[in-house]
């Protein structure tokens, strides 16, 4: 059963065929019952279709990559920051794969048919089942990131984790080193505080979900992976500078 939602998840009409439902089911939960704001998507333009790497913080299991996939069709539709009217999952957008956990995507019926979206389901290095472990890294799941990346665009989180300011894992730096793609920085905010853990359920509406781009960034490829690996972190918003940053911003507001 695995090997067959793997398989299906490379046709093309598979995919589209998933995101239109997925999009159609997930719609009011980004704009009706929630607002969405949405900035940089004119660096989406003149894109190459292959080799390109969007890198983002990770607030929910699915919520923050069906986001994506909703913005990608909209500015197919030649939309700008914005979602409007979803006739653009008529002809969706599908020349992009996702960065997921194994174990995430094998948990129940419905992350299996996500998975049929685009997964490149890979085995977490430094957790499994709940707890810490220590494992190397599995050389097909790096073979599976780099066969995506020479077909289309892929999209992963550094983290691994929804949890804010975790550390960044050394896995995207050697994928940026290796396959020399433009890399492209989103910081995401609100579905932490919009829907549960995995991004299904809302858990409070009227929020406010902001997805940014940023410009493509200048990396020196021939740098060691702990400094690109820095400049990634930095760049979604995600380094000790930005986490010391937040806890000043919270205790000039509580001392107010």
């Amino acid at each position: 059963m695995k090997d067959f939602f793997d398989r299906l998840k490379h046709i093309r009409i598979v995919r589209a065929l998933v995101y239109s439902f997925v999009g159609l089911a997930s719609y009011p939960g980004l704009t009706i019952f929630n607002k969405i704001k949405i900035e940089g998507t004119e660096h989406l333009k003149g894109l190459p279709k292959k080799n390109v790497l969007f890198i983002s913080n990770h607030q929910t299991y699915f919520a923050d990559v069906i986001t994506f996939l909703h913005i990608f069709c909209a500015v197919k539709w030649r939309k700008q920051n914005r979602l409007g009217i979803p006739y653009y999952l008529i002809n969706p957008f599908t020349n992009v794969y996702f960065v997921a956990a194994e174990e995430t995507m094998n948990g129940s019926f419905i992350s299996r048919i996500f998975k049929m979206a685009g997964a490149l389901t890979i085995k977490r290095t430094w957790r499994a089942e709940g707890k810490d472990i220590a494992r190397e890294r599995d050389e097909s799941d790096t073979c599976k990131i780099d066969e995506a990346l020479h077909k289309s665009w892929l999209i992963t989180f550094p983290q691994g984790t929804t949890k804010p300011f975790a550390p960044g894992r050394k896995g995207t730096a050697y994928i940026i080193k290796n396959n020399q793609p433009i890399v492209v920085p989103v910081v995401i905010n609100g579905f932490w505080r919009a829907f549960n853990k995995t991004g299904l359920v809302f858990k409070k509406r009227g929020s406010q979900l902001t997805v940014r781009f940023k410009e493509p960034l200048k990396i020196d490829y021939s740098q060691p992976v702990e400094t690109i690996l820095e400049q990634v972190m930095d760049a979604i918003e995600q380094s000790k500078k930005y986490m010391l940053k937040g806890r000043h911003h919270l205790m000039n507001k509580l001392d107010k």
